[in-house]
C-alpha cells in the first residue's frame, strides 16, 4: 500500500469484520525519537492463539471471498523496513490491537496519505461502529469521539451531507493545527 490512511483503513475494515462497537485509531508522532506510531483497537471478537499466530501470514485469511490477507503483513513488513516494528495482540472475545512503530525519518516510510478522507469514509458510513480518533503530535493533539458527535446531533444521522461537509473541515483543520512544522 501506498500509505498509510490506507493501511489503517485496512486494518479497520478488519475490525468491522470482527463485529467491533467500538474501534480506536490514535496516531502519535514523536519526531525526537523517530517514531511514528499507529495503533487501533477493537471491542471485536478477537482472535484465537492460533488465528492470532497465523493472523500476519499473507496466504491466510478468515475472509471466503479470497484466499489471501496481505493487510497485516504488509502493514508488518513496512514497520519493520523503517527500522520499526508491529505488534499484534487479541483475546477470543475482547478484541484485538495492532501497533505498528515507524521509523519517521526514513526513507521507506510511506506517507500518510489522506487521513480526512479516510477518517470520513469511516465515520460516516451507514450503520458504521463508533470511533475515537486521537492524533498526537509536538504541536498538539485532536481527539473526536463519535459517540460524543452522535450524542450532539441527536437525530441527525452522520451519513447526513451538511454533517459530512462539517466533520471534513473540523478534521482538516483540526489536524492542520497540530501538523509538525518542517
Amino acid at each position: 500500500m501506498k500509505d498509510l490512511s490506507l493501511h489503517i483503513l485496512d486494518i479497520v475494515q478488519n475490525s468491522i469484520r470482527a463485529k467491533a462497537a467500538l474501534i480506536g485509531i490514535e496516531i502519535t508522532e514523536q519526531p525526537r525519537e523517530n517514531k511514528l506510531i499507529i495503533a487501533i483497537t477493537d471491542d471485536g471478537t478477537g482472535m484465537s492463539p492460533e488465528q492470532l499466530q497465523r493472523a500476519i501470514d499473507p496466504f491466510y485469511t478468515s475472509r471466503t471471498t479470497r484466499k489471501v490477507g496481505l493487510g497485516l503483513s504488509l502493514f508488518k513488513q513496512n514497520a519493520e523496513m523503517t527500522g520499526g516494528s508491529f505488534i499484534i495482540e487479541s483475546e477470543l472475545g475482547k478484541g484485538t490491537k495492532v501497533t505498528a512503530i515507524f521509523g519517521m525519518n526514513h526513507l521507506d516510510r510511506p506517507v500518510m496519505g489522506d487521513l480526512v478522507g479516510t477518517l470520513l469514509i469511516l465515520i460516516c458510513s451507514p450503520e458504521s461502529p463508533d470511533y475515537v480518533f486521537k492524533h498526537q503530535t509536538p504541536s498538539g493533539e485532536f481527539e473526536i469521539d463519535t459517540r460524543e458527535v452522535r450524542q450532539t446531533l441527536e437525530d441527525v444521522p452522520l451519513t447526513h451531507p451538511d454533517v459530512r461537509q462539517f466533520l471534513k473541515e473540523m478534521l482538516q483543520e483540526n489536524l492542520e493545527q497540530i501538523q509538525i512544522s518542517e
